[in-house]
């Protein structure tokens, strides 16, 4: 078990230095000056000047990708001299000092993201820290819908397989894994919070947070959840119901389910002792893969209902060009990423012991 954790961690550091490498250098070959972009119309030479310096502008490619690993690393290495761009002071990072060799301090610290180019001063972790808790609540409440009804409908759809009941379930199945999530989104939003407003009570748009009608206050609006909720969990509960339907009927046609059968135990025994774990696994998979690509896939969901989460701020970020916040969105959604898969595999243990980590 330990060789396999240290082992997932190792490719796991190296997935994320990769996805980090390709990240600074595509958004490094863009157009523009990130020192302009961060100054806008205050625009001056010697501003611009201090700006470059601040944040490593001026330096070679090779130096500042050089300069963004060390920002990202927990363990790092800084100047104690104020001209550098890896001098500590300022409370640029919250860090613990280890030892000092010359000019030269090694700390521990947490990575540091940068700041925002548009939100002066407002550094990525903050933005992130705002954004990503809403985005994991609409996540999570629509894989919650998925797992549920995906399963039931699964069992269902298995259960009466070849019949209309089944039928039905897979025309409303295939028909949620081939609608765009964007279209989706525009089709509740109309429907459900503009044409059937007054018996459903639900907004075109709003968010988990708003303010009172007095700006005084910050109130949850859980019925703002409701609508970009079903909206994000219905392709993956499409998709969980086609695989937990074949799976299942690939279980039901082991000789052990003949066995329960021929004991005289009721479908419902069947199913709960002996062939829903079983039939789990390839629905783990696609549940784990849906969460994580729900992080990115929100985006649209997120910008159609207003809602203000890390989707909706990568929209934005992208507008303005902020690719400090552009890269820390990717990178984090990139670690998620990996700590879902490697999760995941300690899941498949469980579910089935024949499974063995490597």
């Amino acid at each position: 078990m330990i060789n396999y954790l240290l082992n997932k961690i190792l490719y796991a550091i190296l997935t994320l230095l990769g996805v980090v490498t390709v990240l600074f250098f595509l958004f490094n070959v863009l157009p523009g000056d990130p020192a302009q972009m961060m100054m806008g119309q205050n625009e001056d030479s010697e501003q611009l000047v201090k700006v470059k310096a601040k944040y490593g502008f001026d330096k070679p490619v090779l130096m500042q990708y050089a300069y963004y690993i060390n920002d990202l690393s927990p363990l790092s290495f800084h100047s104690k001299n104020k001209e550098d761009y890896t001098y500590l002071g300022e409370n640029k990072y919250s860090a613990t000092s280890l030892f000092s060799l010359g000019n030269t301090t090694t700390v521990i610290k947490f990575p540091y993201l940068r700041e925002s180019f548009t939100k002066q001063g407002k550094k990525v972790t903050q933005v992130l820290g705002e954004t990503l808790p809403n985005t994991f609540v609409l996540a999570v409440s629509a894989i919650i819908i998925a797992i549920i009804l995906g399963i039931l409908l699964g069992i269902v759809s298995a259960l009466y397989k070849d019949r209309w009941l089944d039928k039905t379930i897979q025309v409303f199945s295939t028909l949620g894994m081939s609608v765009p999530s964007f279209f989706s989104a525009i089709l509740f939003a109309w429907l459900f919070g503009y044409v059937l407003h007054e018996f459903t009570n639900l907004e075109m748009t709003g968010s988990l947070y708003e303010l009172d009608d007095f700006g005084e206050a910050i109130h949850i609006k859980w019925k703002n959840l409701i609508l970009p909720a079903i909206v994000l969990g219905i392709r993956p509960l499409a998709v969980v119901i086609q695989l937990m339907r074949n799976s299942l009927l690939e279980v039901f046609n082991q000789d052990y389910i003949r066995t329960a059968r021929a004991k005289g135990l009721s479908e419902f025994q069947i199913i709960k002792r002996h062939a829903l774990k079983n039939a789990l696994n390839p629905v783990v998979t696609a549940i784990s893969g849906w969460f994580a690509s729900m992080l990115t896939g929100a985006v649209f969901v997120e910008f159609i209902f207003g809602w203000n989460g890390l989707g909706k701020e990568i929209v934005n970020a992208l507008n303005t060009l902020d690719l400090p916040v552009i890269m820390g969105s990717v990178l984090v959604i990139a670690t998620l990423f990996v700590m879902i898969n490697i999760l995941v595999d300690l899941i498949y243990v469980w579910l089935d012991p024949k499974v063995k980590l490597q």
